[in-house]
């Protein structure tokens, strides 16, 4: 089945911009992602999601999991389990490897879940 790609509209809004905003983002008190370069996606009525560079990642803390997800306004996602000393987090991450066009900002950048990871965000100047 092929998958019908959708444009952002007033419908269902999606906005990604670029912050100042430096986000730790720690599972069982290690730190596993650290930007003062994130963009934030907002999308509908959902809460604004932070995406990291993948160069601000500690890769050594994240594997690829076997879940995959479609989303028709950002494409296919791939998800991330992370492995701390404190144990395995499943799913804790994901990216859009080739995002669609409107939201093709978030390309090479990892999003993490608000309820499987802490996200500490300061804000920029």
């Amino acid at each position: 089945m092929p998958f019908e790609p959708r444009t952002p509209g007033p419908d269902h809004p999606i906005v990604v911009e670029p912050t100042h905003d430096h986000v730790v983002v720690r599972i069982g008190g290690v730190v596993v992602a650290e930007s003062s370069r994130p963009v934030v996606l907002y999308e509908s009525t959902y809460p604004a999601v932070y995406y990291l560079p993948a160069d601000d990642v500690d890769w050594t803390a994240l594997r690829s999991s076997e879940t995959s997800t479609y989303c028709p306004y950002k494409g296919e996602a791939a998800y991330y389990d992370a492995v701390t000393g404190g144990g395995v987090v499943a799913d804790a991450a994901w990216s859009y490897p080739e995002p669609y066009p409107a939201v093709a900002a978030i390309a090479g950048r990892l999003a993490f879940y608000q309820d499987r990871t802490q996200i500490l965000v300061a804000a920029g100047s």
